[in-house]
């Protein structure tokens, strides 16, 4: 939803539109289109980079991150070649993400600051290209001029839907319990006897993502005799502590757990611990997990089994380094790479063994060594100095390619987006 009545008026009152006629503006916005993909990579990396201690894994609300980008990039896009005065309002997508993000909890600065970044970014673009065209430094001026005032706008809009969706959200008695429930779990102290949970027990914090994750929950809740904290976090994330006197055996609530998982639900598990620290403790143990459990073939993931993957995965500049340095030469290969990757998982998975690797890929001894020097060409040193970034990095991708599967985005693009 864009602004309406009067908040519009408003708005083109204190907004008055410059005109702008430019002739090379449609040319500039063009170039920048042809560019569109690199910028709105740089655009994601830079956003990413400002993150929100309450920043969600729901599905949901990082879908519309990733629409409420592209429609950003349209919107300023249209306001290079048509200038402020002749730019489509703010797009429905930008306004709908801003109350997501109100709904879970990401404040208004963390929103606010990541469009002024992009907007900056965006503007040395725009510097880059027209350095190439006919446009004066008068010219050049007035468009960046246009991208500040439609920037105003969209202020205008984000701050008035996020305010919008906040106040609605205290409205209501679940939306202030969850509100509680985040603040105390960023370390808040906060008076916990309304929350009809004893936080004095032995817990185990516990995330569920998919269609009837609620009802998973109340069910492991019930056979283990557990007391159940549970808090609905986006449409289709559920947060939940399970509460007990004696310590929890993990062991059992995954069984437990297995016997009524749905196809669609995915299932993250912290460690118990005790009191209110091991609470808190529990709780962010599941939620580094669950990217775990939403791109890998696990659909329940215990934190203990994936503790040093799920570090590394909440590393973007590992993440990205590693991808760049130990798998993109393998590209180069005429299948790209698929035959090299393929055997250097069955390598790493043997115990680094090239003869058990070879009886696991059905070839034989000397084929694997074959390949593996074509790998160590390919990177430019020996596997011998940097095997543990090269299995590391093919686990990260492993991770990213069960995604890609289905949704078209790379294995990089998938990581850096569940972090």
């Amino acid at each position: 939803m864009g602004l309406s009545g009067a908040d519009e008026a408003a708005a083109a009152e204190t907004f008055p539109g410059s005109g702008g006629g430019i002739a090379d503006r449609p040319a500039l916005s063009a170039r920048l289109g042809e560019r569109r993909g690199e910028i709105e990579k740089a655009l994601a990396f830079r956003i990413h980079g400002i993150s929100s201690p309450s920043e969600t894994q729901d599905p949901a609300y990082r879908h519309g991150l990733r629409s409420a980008l592209t429609a950003a990039v349209d919107y300023a896009l249209a306001t290079v070649e048509l200038s402020e005065a002749n730019a489509p309002r703010v797009p429905i997508a930008i306004a709908t993400q801003a109350r997501l993000a109100a709904r879970h909890g990401v404040p208004l600065e963390t929103v606010l600051r990541r469009y002024f970044a992009g907007v900056s970014l965006l503007g040395d673009f725009v510097v880059e290209e027209a350095a190439g065209s006919d446009l004066s430094p008068a010219d050049l001026q007035q468009v960046l001029r246009d991208l500040s005032v439609q920037l105003d706008r969209l202020v205008v809009v984000v701050s008035a839907e996020h305010g919008r969706e906040a106040r609605d959200r205290m409205g209501s008695s679940e939306g202030r319990r969850a509100e509680r429930v985040r603040r105390l779990v960023e370390g808040e102290s906060l008076d916990a006897s309304g929350f009809a949970y004893e936080f004095d027990l032995h817990h185990l914090g516990a995330i569920a993502c998919g269609p009837g994750a609620d009802e998973l929950l109340r069910g492991i809740a019930a056979a283990a005799d557990a007391r159940l904290l549970l808090v609905p976090h986006g449409e289709e994330i559920v947060w939940a502590w399970l509460g007990a006197r004696r310590p929890l055996d993990t062991t059992r609530i995954e069984a437990i757990a297995r016997e009524s998982l749905r196809p669609q639900v995915r299932l993250a598990l912290g460690e118990p611990g005790k009191q209110l620290s091991g609470w808190r403790l529990s709780h962010r143990q599941a939620r580094a997990a669950l990217p775990i459990a939403l791109g890998g073939s696990q659909r329940i993931v215990r934190y203990a089994d994936v503790a040093l993957l799920a570090s590394m995965a909440q590393d973007r500049l590992l993440v990205m380094s590693l991808h760049r340095t130990f798998l993109a030469p393998l590209l180069r290969e005429r299948d790209g790479g698929e035959t090299l990757r393929k055997t250097l998982r069955a390598y790493f998975a043997s115990g680094r063994n090239a003869s058990s690797a070879a009886a696991a890929l059905g070839v034989d001894r000397k084929t694997v060594t074959n390949r593996l020097a074509a790998a160590e060409e390919r990177l430019g040193r020996p596997l011998s100095t940097c095997a543990a970034e090269v299995e590391a990095a093919l686990r990260l991708e492993e991770l990213g390619d069960i995604h890609h599967a289905s949704n078209r985005e790379s294995p990089v693009e998938f990581l850096l987006d569940h972090l």
